[in-house]
C-alpha cells in the first residue's frame, strides 16, 4: 500500500507535485466552480468539449438558459447545430479568460484553454484547419484540438505552420504520438524558415490512456482472453512511459498529456516528467484525498512480466507500444479511435438536443 505524504507546506498533492517536479496540470473541465478549484490547487490550463459542455449544462443550465434562448433570438435562421458550439465558445471564452494570467506568467507555454473542433470533421483536414483558425481567435490563450486520424495528422502540420498551439487528441498509441510530434516539427520548422514566431507557443499531445486501456478490456472479453489481475490497468502506463522516453531522446517540441483517468496510475506514474495531467475536477479531489506520495516515477519502468504479458496476448497492444505498429493510414480504424470518435460525435449530437428542446419545446412535457 503506498504510504501518505503530510507536507503543511502545500494545499494538496496535486499543488505538491506543481511545486516540486516539473510536471503541470491541467482542469479537464471549462466549468469556472472546477477550474477555480483547480488553478487554487496548482492548475494552469483547462479543456472544453461538447462532452463538458454538457455536463456544465446540466449542472448550470439556470445560468445558461437565458444565454441559449437569448441566442435563438439573436440568430433567427441559425440550426440548433450552430447554437450549440457558440454556447461551446463561449463557455471556452471565460474559461480562457480566468487563465491569462497564468498565460502571461508562463510567457503562452500554459495558461490556455484547450478547445476541441468538431469531431465529425475528422475526414476534413481543410475544414479542421479552418474551424482551428477561428477557434484559435477566440482568446489570445486558446490551445486547440486535433484528432489524431488520417487527415488530423496534416492538419495538425498546417495548424502549427499557422502560429496556432495544438493539444492532438483522440490519441491512444506511440505511433499516433510520433506522427504528432513530426507535424508539428514540420510545421514548426517552416514558421522558423519564414522568420516567424514559436516561442510562445505551446503544443501538447493527449495519449488518452484510460481508453487504451478500456479497449484492451473489450478485446478481452471478445476474444475471451485471460489475464493477470491488474495487469490491464499498466497498458496506457507503458504506452506513455515508452512515448515520453522517445521524445526526451528525440528533443520534439511538444509535451505529452495524460487524459482518460481510470485510476490513480494515470497520475502518479508520470509525475516528474516534463508533462501535463489532466484530470476531471472529480478525480482531483480524489488524488488530492488519497495516500499517494508524491515523488517522481515517470523513469521508473512499467514491470517488464507485465509489459510481456500484454505484447503476447494482444495484438493492439503491440501496434499501440511500438513506433512502427500503425501507419497513419491505419489510425482511423485503430478500436480505440472509432470507439471515441463515436462517443464524440455522438455528444454532439446529444449538445443539439439541450438547444433543440429550448428552441423547439417539447409539448408532451409540462
Amino acid at each position: 500500500m503506498i504510504q501518505s505524504a503530510t507536507r503543511e507546506s502545500y494545499k494538496s498533492l496535486l499543488h505538491e507535485m506543481t511545486q516540486t517536479t516539473r510536471t503541470c496540470l491541467w482542469n479537464d473541465s471549462a466549468s469556472i466552480e472546477e477550474l477555480t478549484y483547480s488553478i487554487e490547487h496548482g492548475a494552469v490550463g483547462a479543456t472544453c468539449n461538447p462532452v463538458i459542455v454538457l455536463g456544465i449544462l446540466k449542472k448550470e443550465m439556470p445560468q445558461w438558459k437565458p444565454r441559449i434562448q437569448a441566442l435563438i433570438e439573436e440568430w433567427p435562421n441559425a440550426t440548433e447545430d450552430q447554437i450549440a458550439w457558440q454556447v461551446v465558445r463561449e463557455i471556452s471564452a471565460k474559461s480562457a479568460a480566468l487563465l491569462k494570467p497564468i498565460f502571461d506568467a508562463h510567457d503562452g507555454r500554459n495558461g490556455r484553454l484547450s478547445i476541441q473542433t468538431d469531431p465529425r470533421l475528422f475526414r476534413d483536414t481543410a475544414a479542421i484547419v479552418e474551424q482551428a483558425e477561428e477557434f484559435n481567435r477566440l482568446a489570445p490563450n486558446m490551445i486547440v484540438k486535433i484528432p489524431v486520424t488520417r487527415r488530423g495528422i496534416p492538419a495538425i502540420e498546417e495548424a502549427t505552420y499557422r502560429g496556432i498551439s495544438i493539444n492532438a487528441t483522440v490519441c491512444f498509441t506511440l505511433p499516433q504520438c510520433v506522427a504528432v510530434a513530426e507535424a508539428v516539427e514540420r510545421g514548426l520548422k517552416r514558421r522558423e524558415r519564414e522568420g516567424k514566431e514559436i516561442r510562445t507557443m505551446g503544443p501538447v499531445c493527449t495519449i488518452m490512456v484510460g481508453r487504451l486501456d478500456d479497449w484492451l478490456k473489450v478485446l478481452a472479453e471478445k476474444e475471451n482472453v485471460t489475464i493477470e489481475p491488474g495487469h490491464l490497468e499498466w497498458a496506457g502506463v507503458a504506452v506513455f512511459k515508452k512515448t515520453y522516453k522517445i521524445f526526451e531522446e528525440r528533443g520534439y517540441r511538444i509535451r505529452l498529456l495524460s487524459a482518460a483517468f481510470r485510476n490513480h496510475m494515470h497520475w502518479s506514474e508520470f509525475i516528474g516528467g516534463n508533462v501535463v495531467i489532466s484530470p476531471p475536477y472529480a478525480w482531483q479531489i480524489r488524488f488530492n484525498a488519497s495516500d499517494v506520495v508524491v515523488h517522481p516515477r515517470i523513469d521508473e519502468p512499467v514491470d517488464p512480466r507485465i509489459v510481456a504479458e500484454l505484447t503476447r496476448k494482444f495484438g493492439d497492444f503491440r501496434r499501440a507500444s511500438e513506433p512502427g505498429g500503425l501507419a497513419v493510414e491505419e489510425f482511423d480504424s485503430f478500436g480505440a479511435t472509432r470507439r471515441t470518435l463515436r462517443q464524440f460525435i455522438t455528444a454532439c449530437h446529444d449538445l443539439d438536443g439541450v438547444v433543440r428542446d429550448i428552441l423547439i419545446p417539447n409539448p408532451d412535457v409540462a
